[in-house]
């Protein structure tokens, strides 16, 4: 039998916010526990409670979701841009719960993006200290040469500290631009555009082809797929 759990506990297991914010919320008065106005302190199961914030039901432990997609350039990592650009949301009309993406890929960035509405799983694989690994076909103009990819590899310097050290391997060089797969453990933003410009490189194509245990292989651009039972538990064993 499920445990009962604090209110804001439920709340950020979400991923909707912290426990301290679903405090705010409780004490504004916008959760209510089977149509009674939440109290701090309250507990609840969500496999036998219905709890909602601002009226929208949270996700019951039955109806949590796990996808990736295959995200195409010129889209940006979000639900909704007050840039008015396009969103990863056109690729999610089909299903009901509401998705959160794990982490961002930037605008002219394609690759594997992981969706979920299991807050606690990601705030888990975000969080610094797990290290979860995250591998990118990178393509840059020029030959890549072995002073530059050992300092990749020992870590760069940036205007917001030195890097871990990144993993480079699978090297290809193609005419006059080189193809590498390069596996990093932080998440900074446009960290790989950001260390190959710093060893003298510009990246001319950027996708992410792996992410802790899930690989994208070939899922088409666009296009989506659950995850396995046994990908999900291999992602929440760490």
């Amino acid at each position: 039998m499920e445990e009962s759990q604090r209110i804001q506990k439920l709340i950020a297991k979400a991923g909707l916010g912290s426990r301290r914010q679903a405090e705010v919320w409780i004490s504004q008065g916008r959760v209510t526990v089977n149509g009674e106005v939440a109290q701090l302190g309250d507990k609840a199961t969500l496999s036998n409670d219905r709890v909602c914030l601002n009226g929208v039901e949270l996700p019951r432990l039955e109806d949590k979701q796990y996808y990736i997609l295959n995200k195409p350039m010129g889209y940006v990592t979000t639900l909704k841009d007050p840039q008015g650009r396009p969103t990863i949301l056109h690729f999610l009309q089909d299903i009901k719960q509401r998705l959160f993406p794990v982490g961002r890929l930037d605008l002219n960035t394609e690759g594997l993006l992981l969706l979920t509405n299991d807050g606690e799983l990601s705030q888990s694989l975000l969080h610094p200290r797990h290290k979860i690994p995250k591998t990118y076909r990178v393509k840059v103009s020029g030959r890549l040469t072995r002073v530059a990819q050992e300092s990749m590899e020992q870590g760069v310097v940036l205007e917001d500290g030195i890097t871990a050290p990144a993993k480079i391997d699978n090297i290809n060089h193609s005419g006059k631009n080189t193809w590498f797969d390069m596996t990093i453990t932080e998440g900074r933003n446009r960290q790989v555009r950001r260390m190959c410009t710093a060893v003298g490189f510009s990246v001319s194509a950027l996708k992410r082809i792996r992410m802790a245990n899930i690989e994208l292989g070939d899922l088409p651009p666009g296009h989506k797929r659950k995850l396995h039972l046994r990908e999900i538990q291999k992602l929440k064993q760490g």
